[in-house]
């Protein structure tokens, strides 16, 4: 009974963190179900807490590599039932309970490892390698606490992940650039004739406008294709994944409607907005049933 009691309160702490820290995360877990909601916490909990690790500050990156790697120690003790503090204990109790895959925890750490040096992309390939460790994790995550565990799902899922990824990417392009930071791959510059320089400096408007243009139109395929998850899912998740999707897509919209001055300003969806897309997902999700 003891022990019941200090898990409870464990996950009692995750949610209170999250909801506390975090202010997205009541959007996130607005259609989960509630005997889920704690899992969800403290799953957000150990992405968000490892994200601020590794990009908040102005922590030099040896430091933050080491602060991830004691991160990581403390992750792999929990795993072996050795906790630092009490959420630690709920994590594990979640990753046993919902027989998920510590691999894909490893991964996300890994992934923001990477980000606290690697500033620049050669290939989309590279960038997609990325993505594989830094967004489909958590996609990957979400659908194995709902008992959703084929690899044609996981197929789908990384679609949106990566999607997602690299619209954050295009809406970013400002923020990244002061952090000397460029994701768009060097091979996709080349195609429309530009380097780093014209990039940033915006000399040849015309080609930056055809480079993002071109990517947006990638990143609209991977949308397209991962909606074909959305009939293998439960019906809250699948509500959950809809509405993602199209504030994904709103991003992408954005940008186009601003003519692709993304130096100049940050696309941004605002509350409103949200909530119509939210409306727009209750009504339209049934014909992904």
């Amino acid at each position: 009974m003891a022990e019941r009691n200090t898990l409870d309160s464990a996950y009692a702490t995750a949610e209170k963190l999250a909801k506390s820290h975090y202010e997205n995360f009541p959007v996130i877990s607005r259609f989960i179900s509630d005997d889920l909601k704690k899992h969800v916490a403290v799953v957000y909990l150990f992405a968000r807490k490892a994200d601020d690790l590794a990009d908040e500050g102005d922590v030099p990156p040896f430091q933050r590599i080491r602060s991830l790697e004691e991160y990581e120690n403390n992750f792999r003790a929990a795993l072996a039932g050795k906790y630092r503090d009490e959420v630690w204990m709920a994590l594990h109790n979640t990753i046993f309970y919902k027989e998920l895959d510590p691999n894909l925890f490893l991964m996300l750490l890994d992934a923001f490892k990477q980000d606290t040096e690697k500033k620049r992309y050669k290939t989309f390939r590279e960038l997609l390698d990325y993505c594989k460790r830094s967004a489909n994790p958590v996609g990957r995550i979400i659908l194995q606490l709902h008992n959703v565990k084929n690899e044609q799902a996981y197929f789908y899922s990384d679609n949106i992940c990566t999607a997602l990824q690299l619209t954050n990417f295009l809406q970013d392009i400002s923020v990244d650039l002061q952090k000397n930071r460029i994701y768009v791959p060097k091979e996709d510059l080349y195609k429309f004739n530009m380097d780093e320089n014209s990039f940033a400096s915006l000399r040849n408007i015309e080609a930056f406008n055809k480079l993002i243009a071109y990517e947006i139109e990638r990143v609209s395929y991977l949308f397209t294709n991962g909606k074909k998850l959305l009939p293998m899912l439960p019906p809250k998740l699948r509500t959950q994944i809809l509405w993602t999707i199209l504030g994904g897509e709103k991003i992408l919209e954005k940008i186009s409607n601003l003519q692709y001055k993304v130096l100049n300003s940050r696309p941004r969806i605002s509350k409103t907005e949200y909530l119509f897309l939210m409306i727009k997902a209750l009504f339209s999700v049934r014909k992904y049933a």
